[in-house]
């Protein structure tokens, strides 16, 4: 039979998902955001992401029934599976907590190798889900996690162009030094 305490393998694949529960990660890049919206091309549905001054065009609209959200995307390091990930945010009460935790002298900016965790506890299903987010205290990075930031190439940028933000572009190793220090 199966050695004992076996779980199946996580397959959440470049995008953090939220589960029902604890959601630790550490945020690794600043944010990008706007809005998005739904739209489907070719049979598929697919999300259509745009700068906050960007029109949003109405042809695009017929296809869902949910009008556009504000988000925030940004890049972290997902604890459950140790992989960088996507994050992406369209609820206003974690980002109205994001926004505090940010402006509070005490805690400051999250992300890096000298910020801090993050949890979000999600509970409830559907339309009951409930978000709560948490700040564990302050401590340094592991080197490695460090290391596979600096060894996973993102560009948020692609959001906003439909493209596949881990496609193997170039990075600016000055940004990610400055991200980190």
């Amino acid at each position: 039979m199966l050695p004992k305490g076996y779980e199946l393998p996580k397959t959440g694949g470049n995008y953090m998902k939220l589960q029902s529960g604890e959601n630790r990660f550490r945020i690794m890049s600043d944010y990008v955001v706007g809005m998005e919206y739904w739209t489907e091309k070719d049979g598929k549905r697919m999300p259509v992401r745009i700068h906050n001054d960007d029109p949003i065009h109405p042809d695009d609209l017929q296809f869902t029934n949910q009008a556009p959200k504000h988000f925030w995307a940004c890049v972290v390091f997902d604890y459950s599976d140790q992989k960088i990930k996507i994050l992406e945010i369209t609820q206003k009460s974690l980002m109205r907590t994001l926004i505090g935790l940010e402006e509070d002298e005490d805690w400051g900016d999250p992300k890096g190798s000298k910020g801090y965790d993050l949890v979000i506890i999600k509970t409830g299903e559907k339309m009951e889900t409930k978000y709560e987010l948490r700040a564990k205290p302050k401590k340094e990075l592991d080197e490695g996690i460090v290391q596979l930031f600096k060894d996973t190439r993102v560009d948020l940028n692609a959001l906003y162009k439909g493209e596949d933000p881990f496609a193997d572009e170039e990075v600016n190793v000055n940004e990610i030094a400055e991200i980190l220090s």
